[in-house]
């Protein structure tokens, strides 16, 4: 299930509506069909696992991510329907799919067609890996991950605005790769106006997944955070500044947080973030939760996700 999770990342950003889920097919210890859902959301994952696995998926385990599809569409078959057909033995599944034309169904046609199913399997690192789905489904939003690239002494710039480059070339390349998994990316007004950021994506074989670029002002664009459910895409990036940062914190609409912190000290320079709205002290604590954390470089980069 965990091969089935890091594969369902290879489509993260690209498959809106549809979930982003990967499948790994296994016959007698042996990998034998591996997919994942494709840009646009077909084909599934389950369906190019099967067609990679071709007739040795008789008898087979398959693993999926999420419950395998029971209605039929225009665009495809149904998956539980696929995995019936090939003959597979056994389907682990991950987490329940909430769709109502599924939730539940998925799994019920492959247990009445004599298919053995398990429920439950790496349901929090497939959880993870699907975030932006299941975030959308439960609260009619985009999944949102707030980047912030600081100082030891968490300053964004110099007192003068100066702010290229806070973190080294390795973090820089790390951020660009969480540009090409959301499919918009969103700063402030001022960040716009002063910077004029470039916001794309500058990997090699990368460069074409660029996300939409969007930005809150009361001028134009977004112009509250809580605009956001318009957003098309299951995934948006939020990189700046400090007053758009802290109104999406303050909001309560940050997902994830990425924190890059360089080693060095910048004392009177400008604060990674506004008044994001505590009381006091205690209001604080409990909110994060640490899920990452990696040397890039001479830089470290922790990500947290909402507790």
């Amino acid at each position: 299930m965990a091969a089935a999770c890091a594969l369902s990342e290879r489509g993260r950003g690209r498959t809106a509506p549809n979930p982003n889920v990967g499948c790994v097919i296994v016959n007698e210890g042996r990998v034998i069909g591996r997919g994942w859902t494709q840009p646009g959301g077909r084909p599934h994952a389950e369906a190019m696992a099967l067609a990679q696995a071709g007739d040795t998926a008789r008898g087979a385990a398959a693993y999926v991510t999420l419950e395998p599809c029971a209605h039929q569409s225009e665009r495809g078959p149904a998956c539980s329907d696929l995995l019936i057909a090939a003959g597979v033995a056994r389907v682990v599944i991950a987490l329940g799919d909430p769709d109502p034309r599924t939730s539940g169904a998925g799994a019920a046609r492959l247990h009445a067609a004599g298919v053995e199913v398990t429920e439950g399997v790496g349901a929090a690192q497939a959880r993870q890996a699907m975030a932006g789905f299941l975030t959308r489904r439960a609260k009619g939003r985009p999944h949102v991950t707030l980047k912030l690239a600081t100082s030891l002494d968490g300053r964004i710039a110099l007192a003068s605005g100066e702010s290229k480059w806070i973190t080294g070339p390795e973090a820089r390349a790390h951020a660009h790769l969480e540009r090409a998994r959301h499919e918009a990316i969103l700063v402030g007004r001022g960040t716009w106006d002063a910077d004029s950021p470039r916001l794309d994506v500058r990997l090699p074989g990368l460069e074409a997944r660029a996300p939409e670029v969007l930005v809150l002002s009361s001028g134009g664009g977004i112009k509250t955070p809580g605009d956001i459910a318009g957003i098309a895409g299951d995934h948006l990036l939020v990189e700046g500044g400090a007053a758009t940062a802290a109104s999406f914190l303050r909001a309560g609409l940050v997902d994830r947080l990425l924190l890059y912190r360089a080693p060095i000290l910048l004392g009177a320079g400008k604060a990674a973030l506004g008044d994001i709205g505590l009381g006091q002290l205690a209001d604080a604590h409990g909110r994060w939760m640490l899920t990452d954390a990696r040397q890039l470089g001479s830089d470290r980069l922790e990500v947290y996700a909402s507790a």
